[in-house]
């Protein structure tokens, strides 16, 4: 039986080459001159450290550009709010979100069913799995879950016959 599975994945060597190239742009650019502006990656979270605001938003546009130069997603990225860290410094958190998380999983189930689509979907993690009889129906699902316009970045592999 023909299946195939949504996912939600960024390649996180991808998102540390577009990381050291935004690095080596800030320390060569002009603007950041005599700047103390960082950015580092801890597993699935990344750390920026500006000295004000206006360096923040720079980078963050740094960061937009490097990571669609990378054909990275900007949707897998969840920004979190600017906090004061020492030195009159700002500290922020960005997210970079991997697999689909339950309440969207369940939103894609629901619209799958609502559909009348000749499919089944089933969560497997995070991760769906999505089986029919015939590979058009598979194509129709994917057509159908593509026009929902969801912000997060989704894979369809593993398709199999």
């Amino acid at each position: 039986m023909p299946s195939f599975d949504i996912v939600s994945k960024t390649d996180l060597a991808e998102v540390d080459n577009a990381l050291a190239n935004i690095q080596r742009e800030i320390e060569t650019r002009f603007d950041f001159k005599g700047s103390a502006c960082s950015l580092a990656r801890k597993d699935d979270a990344l750390t920026l450290e500006a000295d004000d605001a206006f360096k923040m938003k720079q980078m963050h546009e740094l960061i937009y550009t490097h990571f669609t130069r990378r054909k990275l997603d900007r949707g897998a990225l969840d920004f979190k709010d600017p906090e004061r860290a020492s030195g009159d410094t700002l500290r922020q958190t960005i997210m970079v979100k991997q697999g689909v998380d339950r309440d969207l999983a369940k939103k894609l189930v629901k619209e799958i069913k609502d559909a009348k689509l000749k499919v089944q979907v089933s969560v497997q993690g995070d991760e769906l799995r999505v089986t029919g009889k015939k590979r058009d129906d598979l194509q129709e699902a994917i057509a159908h879950v593509k026009a929902m316009k969801i912000e997060l970045p989704l894979q369809y592999v593993n398709f199999r016959d």
